[in-house]
């Protein structure tokens, strides 16, 4: 693992153990997978606890996060599942992302991401606690997600001039593309292979790919990015919703 992650991790570890009564730790999404990039990808760590977070531990868990000093401290972000809320889709649990604590639910991708290429931190495997995921309802989440969250912000033209709404729709909607037709997760590296194949820009996909892996691209404004982007998302999401 690459040093400055692997000792935010240790120091995490050491850290939230006595704040919370834990009982495992869990990595998903980049960084359980080889398409993990210090610095860029963020750290999504899952908790089991005990016991529901109480106030008391709200306040913990907010004061230990903003204490960590160390690179790629901004990054991560850890979600506190209570050991007998697991079973929940809805439930929502207490978790710290963005420099804030709130709570929010596990979705259903990110329960099939544990169960697929977990990376276990502490305490027994996801297999072990985790009820599994359907494959109806990974494809109800995904559904649900571009039809009320991606076809909704395409509806308006200036958050498309952003670097991570560009990156984070294409890949999103490749991804979602191959769970409804497949049943299976990709990477954000696989995603951007897919996009190909969905006819996406090419000089799109060539911007998304120099940010996130260091290649080069022909030169691009924002404007024309975020009206091929936002078109080409817009699209496709339809298209899927559309379909059976």
């Amino acid at each position: 693992m690459h040093a400055a992650t692997d000792r935010l991790l240790r120091h995490f570890l050491e850290a939230v153990e006595p704040a919370v009564p834990l009982v495992a730790l869990w990595a998903h999404g980049s960084l359980a997978t080889d398409d993990y990039q210090p610095g860029r990808s963020d750290l999504d760590l899952i908790a089991v606890v005990a016991e529901p977070i109480t106030m008391a531990q709200w306040r913990r868990l907010k004061a230990l996060h903003r204490a960590i000093d160390l690179p790629l401290a901004d990054k991560l972000h850890c979600s506190y599942m209570a050991r007998q809320e697991l079973a929940d889709l809805s439930a929502e649990h207490v978790t710290w992302a963005h420099a804030q604590i709130f709570r929010r639910p596990v979705t259903a991708v990110t329960r099939r991401e544990l169960h697929t290429t977990p990376l276990e931190l502490h305490g027994p495997p996801p297999t072990g606690l985790l009820p599994p995921v359907s494959d109806a309802e990974l494809a109800e989440y995904v559904r649900a997600d571009l039809r009320d969250f991606w076809l909704d912000r395409t509806g308006g033209r200036r958050r498309w001039l952003h670097d991570i709404w560009v990156d984070l729709g294409m890949v999103t909607v490749a991804r979602a593309v191959v769970t409804l037709r497949d049943g299976r997760l990709i990477s954000k590296r696989e995603a951007l292979e897919v996009l190909h194949e969905l006819g996406a820009p090419a000089i799109v996909v060539a911007d998304v790919r120099a940010r996130r892996y260091g290649t080069t691209a022909p030169p691009l404004s924002r404007f024309r990015r975020a009206k091929l982007a936002r078109a080409f998302i817009r699209s496709t999401v339809t298209r899927v919703l559309e379909s059976p």
